[in-house]
């Protein structure tokens, strides 16, 4: 019988040195930049925001300020006398929001909002919301007509 020119002692120590990471990778790991979170808002999330957002009458203050994007908050001080958020010129009597769609390819998800007026006159426009946004917002509106 002929002998191998390492013992069984070193074999387990060669395969433990191959499964285990390599040393570049474990220095590397506690400078590196952690990878970034990629989250992509649901329908249910949108839903959940749009309604929130817009609740019964139309966006708050704060909302305006913190939960739009900056297109619309240019569109709002290009329009004097419009509430871009809302397409109108005054507060609606009701609002309610229906089923939000999800183009995921495209990045967005919007929803028609209906605005209930005086008289029981409706009117309605789009919302639309980019799936990546963090924190979520409104990213932009079209009205009807």
């Amino acid at each position: 019988m002929k002998l191998m020119p390492y013992g069984l002692g070193v074999l387990p120590l060669t395969l433990l040195a191959l499964l285990a990471p390599s040393s570049a990778a474990v220095q590397a790991a506690p400078g590196a930049a952690p990878a970034p979170v990629s989250h992509r808002h649901s329908a249910v999330e949108i839903s959940r925001f749009l309604t929130s957002f817009y609740g019964l009458r139309g966006p708050s203050a704060y909302d305006r300020e913190h939960r739009v994007s900056q297109l619309l908050k240019d569109k709002q001080g290009e329009s004097e006398g419009a509430d871009v958020l809302l397409c109108a010129q005054n507060a609606p009597r009701g609002i309610a929001v229906g089923p939000v769609t999800v183009a995921q390819s495209a990045g967005v998800g919007w929803a028609t909002v209906t605005t209930l007026w005086d008289a029981g006159a409706t009117d309605t426009f789009t919302a639309y919301v980019r799936l990546d946004s963090l924190p979520i917002r409104l990213d932009d509106v079209i009205c009807a007509g």
